[in-house]
C-alpha cells in the first residue's frame, strides 16, 4: 500500500524527531495500561460480587410474593409456591431453583441463647444455590429425610458453646401469635472462614419451619442460571408464566447495599480513567503544541507554497493519529501480560486482608481475578486514538492558522 504524499511527510515528520516521537509513544501506551488494568479491575469485580451473590444463596434471580421487597417480611408466602417452583426449574436458562422461608427465632443451650434467622430448606437442592452450606467442617449436612436436625454455623456454635449432636431448643412466633418450641439436634456446623456469615447459619428442612410458625409453603424460590447474560430475558420470561401474586427480583433488587458497594468502586475507578486520559491529554497537547511551535517557519513555507489550511491540520491529525496507533499498540504489548496474569492467577487478598470478605451475609471470594477478552483492544484503541486526536485539535487550528508572513519573519 503506497502512501499519499501527505501521509509520507507526516511520516517523515515523526522519524525525524525519533527521541520525541518514542517518549510520546510510550507516553500514551502507560496510560492505556494503567486504564486497561483498572477497566478490567471493575469488570472482574463485576462478575466476582454478581457470581458470590448468586452461589450464596440469594441466586441470580429470586421470586417472592407481591408486596415482600419493600417490607422485607417474610411472614408473606407465595401463591401456588410448588407450581412456581416447577415453572422456574423448567424455564430454559435455568440450572437450579430451590424454596425456603425464613422466620426470626431464638437457639437456646443451657442458659444461653442466641437470635438468629432459620432458614427453612430443601436439603437436596440448597447446596446447588448455596456454597455456604458447602462448608461443612463437623458433620453433615441436612437430609431429606432428616427429622429434628439442623445446620448452624461455626458462630452461632460459639456463642452457644455447643458442638456436633447437641440439642437445641428452638422458639419461634407463630402464626397466631403464640410462641412454639421444638428440639433440634446439631447435625452439622459450618465454617466458611468468615466469621460473619458464619455466625447467621442456622438451616433446617422446610416442612419443619412450617410446622414451627403454622405458616404453611414456601417464602421465596432462589433461581440459578446458566449464563448470567441471560437474566433479563429468563426473568421476564418467568414472570410471565409465574401465577398471579408472585413477582421475580433480580439478585440487585434484593442485595441493593451490595450492588452500591460495587457502583461506588465503578465510581472511582471510572474517575480514576477519567484522570489518566486527562494527563495524557494534557501532555499530548503539550507535545504537539512544542512541535508547532518549532514548526512554524516550515508550515509557513509550506503555506507560502500552496498548502491549504485543512491539509496543514490533516498533517497534524495523521501524525496524531500515527502516535495513537503506536500508543495503542504499546498499551497492549505491557498491558496485557498483566491482565493475563490478574485473570489466571488472580490477586489473594487473604494474605492482606484479614477482615471478613462478606458483605450482607454474602461470602466473597478472597481470590480476585480480572476479566480478560477482546474488549481490550478496541478499548486501547479507544483511548489512545481518542486521546491523541482530541489533544491534537488545537495545535492543528493554531498551525493552520499561522500567518506565513509574520511566521518567517520571526524565524529570520
Amino acid at each position: 500500500m503506497t502512501l499519499s504524499p501527505l501521509g509520507k511527510y507526516a511520516l517523515r515528520s515523526l522519524t525525524r524527531h525519533s527521541r520525541r516521537t518514542l517518549l510520546s509513544v510510550l507516553g500514551i501506551g502507560i496510560g492505556c495500561v494503567v486504564a486497561l488494568i483498572a477497566t478490567a479491575y471493575i469488570r472482574g469485580e463485576g462478575d466476582l460480587i454478581e457470581r458470590a451473590a448468586a452461589l450464596s444463596g440469594t441466586g441470580h434471580l429470586r421470586v417472592s410474593p407481591a408486596g415482600w421487597l419493600p417490607q422485607r417480611d417474610d411472614r408473606l408466602r407465595l401463591r401456588d409456591w410448588q407450581q412456581a417452583l416447577a415453572i422456574a426449574r423448567q424455564t430454559p436458562g435455568v440450572a437450579a431453583a430451590t424454596p425456603r422461608a425464613r422466620s426470626n427465632g431464638l437457639l437456646a443451650f443451657g442458659t444461653r441463647v442466641a437470635g438468629v434467622e432459620i432458614v427453612g430448606v430443601d436439603p437436596a437442592t440448597e447446596p446447588r444455590l448455596n456454597r455456604v452450606v458447602r462448608s461443612i467442617g463437623a458433620g453433615r449436612y441436612l437430609r431429606p429425610d432428616d427429622r429434628g436436625a439442623t445446620v448452624i454455623g461455626q458462630g452461632v456454635a460459639d456463642r452457644l458453646r455447643v458442638r456436633l449432636d447437641d440439642e437445641l431448643l428452638v422458639t419461634v412466633a407463630a402464626r397466631d401469635g403464640n410462641l412454639q418450641s421444638a428440639i433440634l439436634r446439631i447435625v452439622g456446623i459450618v465454617r466458611t472462614g468468615s466469621q460473619t456469615v458464619d455466625a447467621t447459619v442456622c438451616q433446617i428442612r422446610l416442612p419443619e419451619l412450617e410446622a414451627l410458625t403454622g405458616r404453611p409453603g414456601a417464602a421465596e424460590v432462589a433461581v440459578l442460571l446458566e449464563r448470567s447474560e441471560e437474566m433479563p430475558a429468563v426473568q421476564a420470561a418467568l414472570q410471565k408464566a409465574l401465577p398471579a401474586g408472585n413477582v421475580v427480583h433480580t439478585w440487585i433488587e434484593v442485595l441493593p447495599e451490595l450492588k452500591a458497594s460495587f457502583d461506588l468502586d465503578q465510581g472511582f475507578t471510572r474517575l480514576l480513567i477519567g484522570t489518566i486520559i486527562l494527563v495524557v491529554l494534557l501532555g499530548i497537547t503539550s507535545a504537539q503544541l512544542a512541535s508547532v511551535l518549532e514548526r512554524r517557519r516550515e508550515f509557513a513555507v509550506l503555506s507560502a507554497l500552496g498548502m491549504k489550511e485543512l491539509s496543514i491540520a490533516r498533517l497534524l491529525l495523521l501524525e496524531a493519529g500515527a502516535l495513537g496507533l503506536l500508543g495503542a499498540v504499546t498499551g497492549l504489548l505491557l498491558g496485557v501480560p498483566v491482565v493475563y496474569y490478574l485473570a489466571t492467577v488472580g490477586i489473594d487478598y487473604g494474605a492482606f486482608v484479614d477482615a471478613d470478605l462478606a458483605i450482607s451475609n454474602v461470602l466473597i471470594d478472597k481470590v480476585f481475578h480480572a476479566d480478560m477478552g477482546f474488549w481490550l483492544v478496541p478499548q486501547a484503541l479507544a483511548i489512545a486514538l481518542g486521546a491523541t486526536l482530541v489533544a491534537t485539535v488545537y495545535p492543528a487550528w493554531f498551525a493552520a492558522k499561522t500567518d506565513p508572513a509574520s511566521a518567517l519573519r520571526v524565524a529570520q
